[in-house]
């Protein structure tokens, strides 16, 4: 019997998030781990001058290969490589404050990554934390990173953002919005769609029947009506059509409590109807641990769900947990993504 070939590591395209918060230091401290060096093949995206400065905070040598532009790496490089773009001098970058600059280096570093993998050049996208107010100094239109990723690499179908603890998740129906909007954005459809891209975001993450649990939107999920309808006119029809397409989903629950019985292992995610109906309850139980995926585009894009952190930023003191967390997704994702195409080759 041939010995099945062993799966080269994959590729992360980089981007270096904002330069005034943690985002430098987090990346120089990443690239010494000794455990994450070997796992992937990094091609970074930013300027020289801004990692040095973050490794100095650090007190760490990322010893990263240089290269003028993407057309220059290497496909063989033994250590992590920087796409030196020089668009930012560390002399230009106001510490611990969104700026018109922070917000044009962060961008330009996420499209080129973004192109670079779109591309076929990387398997994943990883970035340190942006500033969502820098990032619209720099590009009016930006609503979140889906907006962006979306106008980067000419993609339209349907994509969202996942909360990540460890092995739970949390989807969403509406996210950037609004919560006086919230309601009237809530369908059958809509929950359904949802629903669909969980599934298959958590399949390619390696879960083999993820165990979803949809969160009411009323108070006691309705309490049979006596708060509100939606639970009995759209949640409980989409879920019940969700069941019938082999979807391994249960619900609705009241949202206060569908969070405690997850943790506890009843399920594997949890589908609320906005934004920090799941985000208050994921960031309480693990916000130095928390994860944030973009699913649905061609390729994952991961980064860690906390921010720039300006109040500490240049103190050296920041905790690596969530980066190295949503790097090592990254990671994971690609790797189940590159085995999937192989065997179905």
């Amino acid at each position: 019997m041939t010995a099945k070939a062993a799966t080269a590591p994959p590729t992360i395209a980089v981007a270096m998030g904002d330069p005034a918060g943690i985002s430098p230091e987090l990346l120089a401290r990443l690239l010494v781990e000794p455990d994450i060096r070997p796992a992937a093949h990094f091609v970074i995206f930013g300027d020289r001058r801004i990692l040095d400065a973050g490794a100095a905070v650090a007190k760490v040598d990322p010893a990263v290969e240089v290269v003028a532009s993407d057309d220059a790496v290497p496909v063989d490089a033994g250590r992590p490589v920087l796409v030196d773009i020089g668009h930012l001098d560390p002399a230009d970058v106001t510490p611990r404050t969104a700026t018109l600059a922070g917000g044009r280096f962060a961008t330009e570093n996420f499209r080129r990554a973004l192109r670079f993998a779109a591309g076929g050049r990387a398997d994943a996208v990883f970035f340190t934390p942006f500033n969502k107010a820098a990032m619209r100094f720099a590009y009016p239109g930006y609503d979140d990173e889906i907006r962006f990723v979306r106008d980067a690499i000419g993609y339209d179908g349907p994509a969202s953002e996942f909360n990540i603890l460890e092995g739970l998740w949390n989807a969403r129906v509406t996210s950037h919005i609004p919560l006086g909007e919230v309601a009237r954005n809530i369908s059958e459809e809509r929950i359904l769609r949802a629903l669909a891209l969980a599934d298959s975001a958590m399949r390619s993450a390696g879960f083999a029947s993820p165990r979803i649990a949809v969160a009411g939107l009323n108070p006691h999920a309705g309490d049979g009506g006596n708060f509100g309808r939606e639970e009995i006119d759209i949640l409980e029809p989409a879920v019940a059509k969700a069941k019938a397409q082999g979807f391994n989903v249960q619900g609705p629950f009241p949202s206060d409590t569908v969070f405690l019985r997850a943790r506890n292992g009843d399920f594997d995610a949890v589908l609320t109807m906005y934004h920090d109906q799941g985000q208050i309850a994921m960031k309480l139980m693990g916000f130095d641990r928390g994860v944030t995926l973009i699913g649905g585009f061609p390729f994952p894009i991961c980064t860690p769900a906390h921010g720039t952190a300006y109040e500490i930023a240049g103190e050296g003191i920041a905790n690596l947990g969530a980066s190295r967390a949503a790097l090592m997704l990254a990671i994971r994702m690609a790797t189940e993504g590159t085995n999937r195409r192989q065997a179905a080759a």
